[in-house]
């Protein structure tokens, strides 16, 4: 099982925004936000990290808490 976890940073606005994705011990940077959304629970992140895969992140509004939803590989 995929250990994960996100380094987020709050903009001038105090949204989080993820700044990198933790996975098994490894840092990789994000390297563009793809799409965003809201729900009434949480706020959705589909971004582009430097170990060239796709990540849906999910950050819950009640505990801030980030998890993982989807990954998706990019072909070389």
């Amino acid at each position: 099982m995929m250990q994960f976890g996100v380094v987020a940073y709050a903009g001038y606005r105090g949204e989080q925004e993820p700044r990198a994705v933790l996975v098994d011990g490894e840092r990789f940077e994000v390297m563009g936000i793809d799409d965003r959304w809201h729900d009434p629970d949480a706020t959705y992140f589909k971004v582009a990290a430097a170990d060239g895969r796709i990540y849906l992140v999910r950050r819950d509004f009640e505990t801030s808490m980030w998890s993982l939803v989807q990954v998706w590989q990019l072909d070389a």
